[in-house]
């Protein structure tokens, strides 16, 4: 039978540097901590980051890739090769870049900004991006724009009429409505924390004598 989860491709013996790899099916807090085991006990050196994905510090042979794999496939995980690697991450920084760092969201929608930047992707592709992060591009991308709007709410002097425009909402009601679901909060109580936060800093600044700049940055 064709393994439908194939090693890491580099020659036997070969090393790669510095690596990042996700692993489908590693989509709870319990799932990480299975996974981070088996690599301490390989000795390997890594960090697992918050978007599911091992990466390598340092020099990884194939051999350790390939005993790696055999381990989580016994967790009922796998371990993805280097080029569904390299395309999932691509799609989660490319999401983050638009939502977090474009000054303003475009008015297309994202499967066409992740289309026009990564060329078509298609239904497999979406699968394999769901079993790896536990959920699908769409609700990665809601999740992304709720960080997003505690950002602005804290960092920024914008009004939620402001942010709805800004991250191309079609009502201010949407906004609220789904931030509020995702966080259990309203918009308006983060600008209250943004407040007590004002509060601490200024206290903390008195308390220096005035030394230094009071900021939220």
């Amino acid at each position: 039978m064709i393994d439908p989860y194939p090693a890491v491709e580099n020659k036997e013996g070969e090393k790669l540097v510095n690596v990042k790899l996700y692993v489908r099916y590693m989509v709870s807090l319990r799932c990480k901590k299975l996974v981070k085991d088996e690599l301490d006990k390989l000795e390997i050196k890594h960090t697992i980051s918050s978007h599911g994905a091992i990466e390598f510090f340092g020099e990884v042979t194939q051999t350790e890739l390939d005993t790696l794999k055999v381990k989580l496939q016994r967790l009922g995980m796998n371990l993805l090769d280097v080029q569904n690697s390299k395309l999932i991450d691509r799609i989660v920084l490319t999401i983050i870049d638009v939502i977090h760092y474009f000054d303003e969201l475009p008015t297309v929608n994202f499967g066409e900004i992740v289309n026009d930047k990564l060329g078509m992707i298609n239904q497999p592709v979406l699968k394999i991006f769901s079993e790896v992060m536990g959920m699908s591009v769409i609700q990665f991308i809601v999740i992304q724009k709720i960080e997003r709007i505690k950002e602005l709410l804290i960092y920024e002097d914008l009004s939620i009429s402001q942010i709805t425009n800004k991250l191309n909402y079609k009502s201010e009601p949407l906004l609220i409505a789904q931030f509020k679901k995702h966080t259990g909060l309203t918009p308006a109580h983060f600008m209250k924390l943004k407040e007590e936060r004002s509060k601490i800093i200024s206290k903390s600044f008195k308390k220096s004598g005035g030394k230094g700049s009071p900021s939220l940055n």
